[in-house]
């Protein structure tokens, strides 16, 4: 079990709580956290971990909440309990693939239970303009997700798939740009990020190893043009949440530590 002292004391000997603490004041892009990157820990101990990073924004987009494992109401709510008391809100839900109209009253009210504005998730064909419909009467936004799938095409890869699903959307209906499965599949995350700037709602702030693979690093380390990407978000002056992302098996605490410092640093 995590305890907030024992993830401070392991901050403070890697030297970055300090570090990141002031920077986090001074930000004027809003860096948070996609919750996949906790996914290997129980929410009490996400929790734990996001406080101690002075977290206050984030997605959720842990796995037990997506549409496909059928999630029940009651995860949303205790976990929005949490959340409040913790003084994090949770501005997006990441849905992942919506198929159909119930697709898409669960994705409104599982958003909606968790006070987000946003949900995040991909579609194709008619169900597009039902999600638009459906979002616009709720006031919420959504943004297509791009994403890498070794060995299989999908629908959106590049920032153009993306516009052109957009092309006939209200703009209730936006982008959720991942940075990492940009490179992942050859493209330029900060081209991407400035081609989608008239509909980005969100980033996925995410590095990886190699064009043509999905091996996470560190923010700075791969082929994602982190600083690049950071340098047009400033530039189109974003406000929405830029939610640092980290696909990584096993125990991440440390490496957290240094993905969000990066980031601040950047911000």
């Amino acid at each position: 079990m995590t305890t907030r002292r024992g993830f401070v004391k392991l901050a403070a000997a890697s030297g970055l709580i300090s570090a990141a603490t002031p920077l986090f004041a001074l930000s004027k892009l809003n860096v948070g956290v996609g919750t996949y990157s906790y996914h290997g820990l129980s929410i009490d101990d996400m929790v734990i971990q996001l406080n101690a990073l002075h977290i206050r924004e984030i997605e959720m987009s842990r796995g037990e909440f997506m549409l496909m494992h059928h999630p029940q109401d009651q995860l949303f709510r205790d976990t929005r309990a949490k959340l409040d008391r913790a003084g994090i809100r949770c501005v997006s839900y990441y849905a992942a693939t919506l198929k159909d109209d119930q697709d898409v009253e669960n994705a409104v009210r599982f958003a909606k239970l968790l006070g987000c504005s946003n949900i995040t998730g991909d579609a194709t064909g008619s169900i597009l303009n039902r999600i638009d419909q459906r979002l616009t009467q709720e006031g919420l936004t959504f943004g297509i997700h791009n994403h890498f799938f070794p060995n299989t095409k999908f629908a959106y890869e590049s920032p153009e798939d993306v516009l052109n699903a957009l092309s006939t959307l209200s703009h209730t209906m936006g982008a959720t740009a991942d940075t990492g499965h940009f490179a992942s599949c050859g493209y330029d995350p900060a081209d991407a990020i400035r081609k989608l700037a008239p509909r980005l709602r969100m980033v996925h702030l995410k590095d990886v190893q190699a064009k043509g693979g999905e091996v996470n690093v560190l923010l700075g380390s791969g082929v994602a043009k982190i600083p690049e990407v950071m340098h047009e978000l400033h530039r189109q002056k974003f406000p929405g949440l830029i939610a640092v992302e980290y696909e990584k098996e096993g125990d991440v605490d440390r490496d957290m530590v240094q993905e969000i410092t990066f980031a601040r640093h950047l911000a």
